[in-house]
């Protein structure tokens, strides 16, 4: 088993609690990248190209490391959720979101010295109806403001307003986890 110390690249609570729970262990490294793509770019693709883009920022100044990078997407009727600007905002994703069936796709880009490893996990989240006072008590409690979709699935919401969910548990939460786990296990 690998006992090498990776770098992620990400300031995520989630990811560092995922990385953690996996036994992986870690230092957070992180770059201000833009999440800017190419506008021709294939929507599913998004998350994969700002997850090397992130990987690549911190190999610029540790070459010889391995480094995990990861960017999360929700879609929505081929709309891209991103993070809320402010609570309007998150009012109206999750009231789009409410009795509907929505896509997260986390790309991962494992950065090594040997080569690149890269993969796209997507899970499909559907929401019962979401009633207009339990959105505001969710935004009044958990204040959901840097999360893709304006949601944790770990929290209040997900615990009463998932209806089902096809694929990765963990991928919603910003890291298919096991799949990085393999990687990591096979070194």
């Amino acid at each position: 088993m690998n006992n090498s110390t990776w770098i992620l690249a990400s300031k995520s609570p989630r990811r560092h609690q995922l990385m953690t729970m996996a036994n992986i262990p870690f230092e957070v490294v992180t770059k201000d990248t833009e999440e800017i793509y190419p506008e021709t770019l294939n929507i599913e693709d998004i998350p994969l190209y700002l997850a090397h883009k992130k990987a690549l920022d911190v190999a610029l100044d540790y070459p010889n490391r391995t480094i995990l990078a990861a960017d999360t997407m929700v879609l929505l009727n081929g709309k891209i959720l991103g993070k809320p600007t402010d609570r309007a905002d998150a009012k109206n994703m999750l009231t789009a979101l409410s009795g509907q069936t929505h896509n997260v796709i986390t790309g991962v880009c494992i950065w090594e010295k040997s080569g690149i490893v890269q993969f796209s996990d997507s899970t499909d989240v559907e929401f019962y109806p979401i009633e207009e006072h339990e959105i505001d008590y969710y935004l009044d409690h958990f204040k959901p403001y840097d999360k893709a979709g304006s949601y944790a699935i770990q929290e209040w919401i997900g615990a009463v307003a998932i209806a089902s969910i096809r694929g990765c548990f963990y991928n919603v939460m910003g890291l298919p986890i096991s799949k990085v786990y393999a990687h990591y296990a096979k070194k």
